[in-house]
């Protein structure tokens, strides 16, 4: 903040001030909403003292070992993503068990997206987004830097 003529006045950072950071988690034990929900965070760039909130300020995230997340209770068999073919009739309802044996990246990045802002904004912040199953990743070449995700508020 600086101080003009008696009032504050909150900087807005630039494009050209933004500086990314390339991040690793670990999924791996982690459950699926208290993951995601901190992965949307530092996404967004909310964890960083210039964050302004129309700009995408935030750092790219690669999730590994997205087969090896946890959910609680009974929501293997009870959450249920629905889509919709554009035929009348053709609602698709697919269970989570379901959607961790075909494509299990889609989970974390279903969750991560519902917890981004519902506009152009949140459509390009989500570009920021890395999910791999297994250990692997092709972003050997950006160095990430390992987290925890335990350590984040």
């Amino acid at each position: 903040m600086t101080k003009y003529k008696d009032r504050y006045i909150t900087n807005s950072i630039t494009p050209k001030e933004i500086q990314k950071e390339w991040l690793l988690v670990d999924a791996d034990g982690a459950f699926l909403g208290r993951m995601a929900s901190k992965i949307a965070k530092l996404i967004r760039g909310k964890h960083k003292t210039n964050f302004t909130p129309h700009m995408d300020c935030g750092d790219n995230v690669v999730v590994i070992n997205a087969e090896k997340v946890k959910l609680s209770g009974n929501k293997w068999d009870q959450k249920e993503y629905a889509r919709h073919t554009g035929y009348p009739g053709g609602r698709k309802i697919t269970l989570a068990k379901d959607l961790l044996e075909k494509h299990p990246t889609r989970l974390i990045e279903k969750a991560v997206r519902g917890m981004l802002p519902k506009n152009k904004l949140g459509r390009s912040i989500n570009k920021n987004l890395y999910v791999y199953s297994g250990e692997n990743h092709n972003q050997e070449a950006q160095n990430p830097r390992l987290i925890n995700l335990n350590d984040i508020k």
